[in-house]
C-alpha cells in the first residue's frame, strides 16, 4: 500500500519503551510516518509530537504474545487514520544455559511463548489486516542466534529459529499480495536485558563479551533502529521472506 504524495505513511511499532522501540519511533516520526504505538515510554508522545508525527498510543499492548494485543494495535492504527502501512515487533525472553545441565521444560514453555507465540499473533494480526488493505511491510526482529547454534542459549536459539523461518513461510504465502514480511536478527546489543543476562554490567565482563564481537564492540538501538527502518518506510519494497543478522559481524 503506497502512500499518496504529501500524505504520511501510518506504523505500528509494538513496544515503545523497551529496546529499540523508542528509537525506532523517531527514526520513523523523521521520516515521513504517523505512529501507532503501545505504551509509549515517559515523554516519548511528546518528543514524536515535535518530530511532526501524529501518533495514537495503546496501553497494555505492548506484549505481542498477549491474545488480542496486536489487534488493539491494529484497530487503532485504521480507526485514527484509515491505513496501516509498516508494522514491527521484538520479542523474546532471553533464557541460557546448557541443554543437558540446566535447561527445564519450564524454560522451554517460557521461550516458546516468549519466541514464538509472540511472532505469531503479531503475525496473524498485522498481515490479513494488510491484505485486506491493499499491502504493507512488516518487520519481525528474533535474534542472529536463529542462524547458528548458539553455546549456552539452546532453548533460545531453537525458538528463534522457529520464530525465524515462520516468517520467511509467511512471506511466501502472501508475496503476491504486495504483503513484505521480513526478520532482523540481533546479538551483541547494548540494552538492559542484554546486560542483565550477560553480566555485562561489570565492565571486565564487557570487556570479554566485546571482544568476542568481530566489531569489538556492542551495538547501539540508535543504528539498529536505522536498520529495521530501510524494511519499513517504503523505499525498498522488493524483498521478503529474507533473514538479516544484525550481531557485529557475529
Amino acid at each position: 500500500m503506497s502512500a499518496a504524495p504529501g500524505t504520511r505513511r501510518v506504523a505500528l511499532v509494538h513496544d515503545a519503551a523497551a529496546y529499540v522501540g523508542p528509537a525506532l519511533c523517531r527514526w520513523l516520526a523523521t521520516h515521513g510516518h504517523d505512529l501507532v504505538v503501545a505504551d509509549p515510554a515517559d515523554g516519548l508522545l511528546e518528543e514524536l509530537e515535535q518530530l511532526g508525527a501524529r501518533v495514537v498510543a495503546v496501553d497494555g499492548a505492548s506484549n505481542p504474545a498477549r491474545p488480542g494485543a496486536t489487534d488493539s494495535l491494529v484497530e487503532a492504527a485504521f480507526e485514527r487514520f484509515g491505513r496501516l502501512d509498516a508494522a514491527c515487533a521484538a520479542s523474546g525472553r532471553i533464557v541460557v544455559g546448557r541443554f543437558v545441565e540446566d535447561a527445564t521444560f519450564e524454560d522451554f514453555e517460557q521461550v516458546v511463548q516468549g519466541c514464538m507465540e509472540a511472532p505469531y499473533r503479531f503475525l496473524k494480526s498485522v498481515v490479513p489486516a494488510m491484505i485486506d488493505h491493499g499491502g504493507g511491510q512488516v518487520l519481525v526482529i528474533t535474534s542472529a542466534t536463529a542462524g547458528r547454534a548458539t553455546k549456552g542459549a539452546p532453548l533460545y536459539s531453537m525458538a528463534r529459529a522457529g520464530a525465524t523461518h515462520l516468517v520467511r513461510n509467511v512471506a511466501a504465502e502472501v508475496a503476491a499480495r504486495d504483503v513484505q514480511v521480513n526478520a532482523v536478527g540481533t546479538n551483541f546489543m547494548d540494552f538492559p536485558e542484554f546486560r542483565a543476562a550477560t553480566g555485562s554490567d561489570d565492565p571486565e565482563i564487557r570487556a570479554r563479551i566485546e571482544a568476542a564481537v568481530p566489531m569489538r564492540r556492542l551495538g547501539t538501538m540508535e543504528e539498529f533502529a536505522a536498520m529495521c527502518g530501510v524494511f519499513l518506510d517504503g523505499t525498498s519494497r522488493f524483498t521478503t521472506g529474507q533473514f538479516l543478522t544484525y550481531a557485529g559481524g557475529w
